[in-house]
């Protein structure tokens, strides 16, 4: 992997996760130290992440992690429910025994970073790895790679908003995605999702650090 790639990988993460703080500056200087790759190669990075909307770019101002807001999380939320439901029913259609091994195999670590989760605190980063693992297994078989991509891109931004979990009931609706997508119901299944992501919404509101 080269400098520019594991410093893109690294400066997304650390928006994703909130230690490069919402609506921060960005200042290429310290970044450069801290990402270990040029200015040159910080600017294609930045740029490269405003595009996908992870970053502002401010013009001869410089660069901004992209802010947080309600409004942004609803968005996000009603935009991931659209897609996440869509490809879910071409993927319940489609999906073979393959597909099946997937999406059991992808649940097992989910359901196991759970348990562990409750007993012992979370780890939002391992969190975030198998959830997002379960449910593109869910969609792996809906012929789609551009919907795949573009919805994997949606759930990061997402997850900005889902750094605290929320307990038994997200590992519950989980759960509860399995046996739709092993019984190939794909209407239970979004009933289920819209609780699930509704379900974060309201937490995420909850805290109160949005506005």
């Amino acid at each position: 992997m080269s400098a520019g790639d594991s410093g893109y990988r690294r400066i997304r993460s650390d928006i994703i996760f909130g230690i490069l703080t919402p609506s921060g500056r960005l200042k290429l200087d310290s970044m450069k130290e801290d990402y270990g790759v040029s200015v040159s190669t910080l600017r294609e990075i930045l740029n490269r992440l405003a595009s996908e909307g992870f970053v502002v770019a401010e013009g001869q101002r410089g660069f901004e992690v992209a802010p947080v807001s309600i409004q942004n999380l609803q968005e996000l939320a009603q935009l991931r429910i659209l897609l996440e439901h869509h490809a879910m029913t071409e993927s319940f259609r489609a999906g073979d025994m393959e597909w099946e091994g997937r999406v059991v195999s992808a649940h097992h670590k989910l359901a196991a970073t759970e348990r562990v989760i409750l007993s012992e605190g979370d780890d939002p980063e391992l969190r975030k790895r198998y959830d997002s693992e379960f449910h593109q297994a869910l969609i792996s078989s809906c012929g789609s790679r551009e919907l795949m991509q573009t919805h994997a891109v949606v759930f990061d931004k997402y997850f900005r908003y889902a750094l605290q979990y929320r307990g038994s009931d997200t590992a519950r609706q989980h759960r509860a995605l399995l046996e739709c997508a092993l019984e190939r119901d794909a209407e239970k299944a979004k009933k289920i999702l819209v609780d699930h992501i509704d379900g974060c919404v309201a937490h995420a509101l909850s805290i109160g650090t949005l506005r």
